[in-house]
């Protein structure tokens, strides 16, 4: 047993033995009345609905339910398959949902009242990192557009209004959309005009013609290159390597009312997401199960090449890629990282969406839940970072280390 194991075991007695307890995360968290209340971590809430849209990255949620981590931890995880980002947002606030296979973005927008309903929400952990890519249609890749430097110039000398398509307007796809754009001098707010697309919907709008380009998670953007529409200009690891993704969010009401249950449903999808990433055989049955059209509803050959890093571009270059999507990546992937979350924040204070800066660290602090995660990933015996800080250099070479929040979504000279 760990150090780490042996002080959450003594933490665990000392609070069984008072009956009762407050948790507050060391960074400044969600305080969750009742932990262990009356001597029991049993939790309060045994069936959850989660919701997720057909994505590769839905994998860890669905595999927990699957494979029967759920019934370990005490609940029954039940997979609920949803059509946009805007009725998960809406079934997540009013309650149809309890958690959700979610972009990160959009539950930091939902917090602050800046993508649709304000709701004080929470990060509970990351389901993966990396695995998006950034499409444009086989039209416009004709024309030299195969890459950010081939687009910036036929947006310059082929004049007429280029469109591309996220999937949220706050959420992850978009931020990667916009950031890559504005690193090759293209204006996403100016020089062209974005739209949003669910997920599923992204192939067949560029195949009648709706759009040059878009970003999406996979299998997406490997069914354009197959349908022969479309070219792979970037991946969204090219844009940030082991960036975050998508998370399980659900409700800061949620996380006090059923704190035992939100901790038991951390752990049962960490145990999947470790599962995921053990083997190569994992890896295919995972593809071979979340292919069927109660979940991403594609063929099998459409997910699992590009969840074991083999990738093609649709102009005939392959290559494996080390930084494929990752679900567990030894507990790196999911731990909640603080400045994860306020790199959102700058950024969507870089286009408009927030109007005035806010206390970036504060936000990050009262939505992700670290010490829930911790007392989890315990549970599961998942290794937990030293700092819940990290830095990442992107694609146009700028560093981003959550120190100066302000003053790093200030300095694009490209911005709303």
């Amino acid at each position: 047993m760990t150090t780490k194991d042996n002080e959450a075991d003594s933490t665990r007695r000392t609070v069984l033995k008072v009956g009762a307890a407050v948790a507050v995360t060391a960074a400044g968290g969600l305080a969750t009345q009742g932990v262990w209340a009356a001597g029991s971590d049993k939790p309060e809430k045994e069936e959850i609905r989660i919701g997720f849209i057909p994505l590769t990255d839905c994998a860890s949620v669905v595999m927990a339910s699957v494979l029967g981590f759920d019934k370990k931890y005490g609940i029954k995880i039940v997979p609920t398959k949803e059509a946009s980002w805007a009725g998960v947002r809406d079934k997540l606030v009013n309650g149809e949902l309890d958690a959700a296979h979610v972009l990160y973005g959009l539950i930091y927008g939902v917090h602050l009242g800046v993508s649709g309903p304000k709701k004080d929400m929470a990060v509970l952990m990351g389901l993966n990192n990396n695995g998006q890519a950034i499409t444009l249609s086989k039209k416009i890749a004709d024309k030299g557009a195969v890459d950010g430097a081939g687009l910036a110039k036929l947006i310059k000398t082929d004049k007429r209004e280029y469109t591309f398509a996220q999937t949220f307007p706050t959420g992850t796809h978009a931020m990667w959309l916009y950031y890559w754009l504005a690193a090759y001098g293209i204006n996403p707010m100016k020089d062209a005009k974005a739209i949003t697309v669910p997920p599923p919907q992204m192939v067949a709008n560029m195949r009648v013609g709706n759009m040059d380009g878009f970003c999406v998670g996979e299998p997406w953007g490997h069914r354009a290159i197959a349908d022969g529409i479309g070219i792979t200009a970037v991946t969204t690891q090219d844009i940030w390597k082991d960036h975050p993704e998508k998370v399980l969010g659900t409700t800061a009401e949620f996380v006090k009312k059923y704190p035992n249950t939100a901790r038991a449903m951390t752990a049962a999808v960490l145990e999947a997401g470790r599962w995921i990433d053990a083997s190569l055989s994992n890896k295919n049955k995972m593809a071979e199960t979340i292919a069927d059209k109660s979940y991403v509803n594609t063929s099998v050959d459409v997910i699992n090449q590009r969840i074991l890093g083999r990738y093609q571009n649709g102009l005939g270059k392959t290559w494996d890629d080390p930084n494929y999507m990752k679900f567990y990546n030894d507990g790196a992937v999911n731990f909640p990282y603080l400045s994860d979350g306020m790199w959102f924040l700058t950024q969507h204070k870089r286009w408009g969406l927030l109007k005035n800066d806010v206390d970036y660290l504060a936000v990050a602090q009262s939505i992700n839940q670290i010490d829930l995660y911790k007392d989890a990933a315990g549970m599961a015996k998942v290794n937990v970072p030293k700092s819940p800080m990290r830095s990442a250099k992107l694609i146009d070479g700028v560093t981003w280390d959550g120190k100066d929040p302000k003053a790093y979504a200030a300095s694009f000279k490209i911005r709303a």
